[in-house]
């Protein structure tokens, strides 16, 4: 049996799987991140005008699957950092709308992060899996940089000690 291998491709080796996008659709890690945001605002429009709190929380952990899901591989490190910070901005602005007076829109949103802190772990834990299974690695600490950081040093030690011999 022969063996067979694509031009510019050593045998042996496989990339990461990544699941092609479901649609024509691919966001920007800002287009992502500003579509979350959105979707955690209006939502929790929608809850503080309603009174439905779990309709917030279970739009919250819905975008933040689609919105990775969409999301080109390049983009899913803003992704994978900004739930929290989108809920939180969401609330925030949402509750200055909505709440009478700054005592009431202060308690709003502690009352609402709170609540919702279970699901809020729950989409970040689901971006996480998702930005993984789709390809994403958290950095490594680049140790080019700490050679850096020790030429630039070294190069600042000896200026001072040139400074200290000509006095």
């Amino acid at each position: 049996m022969t063996q067979t291998r694509a031009p510019g491709r050593k045998t042996g080796t496989q990339g990461p799987f990544r699941l092609p996008p479901r649609g024509s659709v691919t966001l920007t890690g800002r287009g992502a991140v500003v579509a979350l945001f959105a979707a955690c605002f209006l939502s929790l429009l929608i809850a503080a005008w309603t009174g439905w709190s779990a309709f917030a929380d279970v739009m919250f952990v819905m975008s933040c699957g689609v919105v990775t899901c969409y999301t080109r591989v390049s983009g899913l490190r803003a992704v994978v950092v900004c739930p929290p910070l989108a809920f939180f901005t969401g609330s925030v602005l949402a509750q200055v709308i909505t709440a009478p007076d700054t005592f009431s829109a202060a308690t709003g949103i502690l009352i609402t992060l709170g609540s919702s802190t279970l699901w809020l772990f729950t989409g970040t834990a689901l971006v996480v899996a998702i930005a993984l299974g789709r390809g994403w690695r958290p950095g490594r600490p680049a140790t080019p940089q700490l050679g850096n950081l020790r030429e630039t040093l070294r190069d600042a030690w000896v200026s001072r000690s040139e400074r200290v011999r000509r006095r």
